[in-house]
């Protein structure tokens, strides 16, 4: 297997960024493809691609589930995943290579392959296929990874549902001050109100961000008012419970 590589910070994308949309975005969903079900996302993306598309897509999951695993110095599907842009424009790419990724069945070892041999786009589809194809925290390293660059894409796929399971608190509330200093909505951080609710750690970071902002004559990001109270939203504290959980 080669050798991982660390992620650039400056992506080299199928898209530009304010275009990447996915089919759930477009229906209003903050998380890309990753909280639909394969088949629900499937029937979404089949009524949203042309005859020639659907065709393209119905063949490289045939072809991906027919040949999963590795094969040779690359899989078909991983060519497939490449030409997911492509085919499929860049609107659906993620979710199509998310079915592709179902489809292969891959596992963590390859899931860790593409994505760091991958584009931007082919590992913003890693991260949104993790809550599909990885139950235990094995995957975490390409979350962790995600989290350190600096492409929001990347940064708010690594805050779906399977980094909310799986990130400790001490990374999980750095995670979302990066989001608040970058820009990415907190609409695409899974399970928030739920992480959130009575930290006062995280209430803690959040005031302390607000107040450097303040005094540096600039705004305080809606977001982080709507977090701040999530973190009052329960009757007791929250961050006790993981070892992690106090900033030093």
């Amino acid at each position: 297997m080669t050798r991982p590589r660390p992620t650039p910070a400056t992506p080299d994308a199928d898209t530009p960024r304010e275009t990447a949309r996915t089919p759930e975005a477009e229906a209003g969903a903050a998380g890309g493809p990753a909280p639909a079900p394969p088949a629900e996302l499937r029937r979404r993306l089949t009524e949203r691609l042309d005859d020639t598309a659907s065709a393209w897509l119905d063949q490289a999951l045939d072809e991906a589930s027919a040949h999963p695993g590795t094969h040779g110095p690359i899989s078909v599907w991983e060519l497939r995943l490449a030409e997911a842009g492509r085919r499929c424009g860049p609107a659906h790419a993620d979710a199509a290579r998310v079915l592709i990724l179902h489809a292969a069945r891959a596992d963590t070892e390859a899931l860790t392959r593409v994505y760091f041999q991958g584009t931007a786009d082919e590992r913003r589809a890693v991260l949104h296929a993790l809550p599909h194809l990885v139950t235990g925290p094995d995957a975490l390293p390409l979350v962790e990874d995600a989290l350190r660059t600096n492409d929001t894409r990347l940064v708010a796929a690594a805050l779906g549902p399977y980094g909310a399971r799986h990130l400790d608190a001490h990374a999980w509330r750095h995670a979302v001050l990066k989001c608040l200093f970058t820009g990415v909505a907190l609409d695409h951080v899974a399970d928030l109100a739920r992480r959130a609710r009575g930290d006062g750690e995280l209430a803690r970071m959040l005031g302390d961000f607000a107040e450097e902002r303040t005094a540096a004559g600039r705004p305080v990001p809606d977001d982080l008012r709507r977090a701040l109270a999530l973190t009052e939203s329960a009757t007791g504290p929250h961050d006790t419970d993981d070892p992690h959980g106090k900033e030093s």
